[in-house]
């Protein structure tokens, strides 16, 4: 999340703490200077699972919800249901 936004070990640490409020999942959140110490000692190899189309993530006062591409247009128009 840290290099992800560009942000901070304290803000990192908030933006952490209210994504998991929106979820309802109540996960101890390491503190700021427990996140800059340990790159020191964690090598952490994060495999890329690669998407097949693109993914929109929206966040809201009611949660986060991920759509496919289009997926909104079609709540948003009535448009046809069926995903290709």
């Amino acid at each position: 999340m840290k290099v992800l936004f560009g942000m901070a070990f304290r803000q990192t640490t908030g933006f952490v703490e209210s994504l998991l409020r929106l979820i309802s999942v109540n996960w101890a959140v390491p503190g700021f200077s427990t996140l800059s110490r340990r790159p020191r000692t964690l090598a952490v190899n994060i495999p890329y699972r690669g998407a097949h189309d693109p993914l929109h993530v929206l966040i809201d006062c009611t949660g986060i919800k991920v759509k496919g591409e289009e997926e909104w247009s079609v709540r948003r128009h009535d448009g046809s249901k069926r995903r290709v």
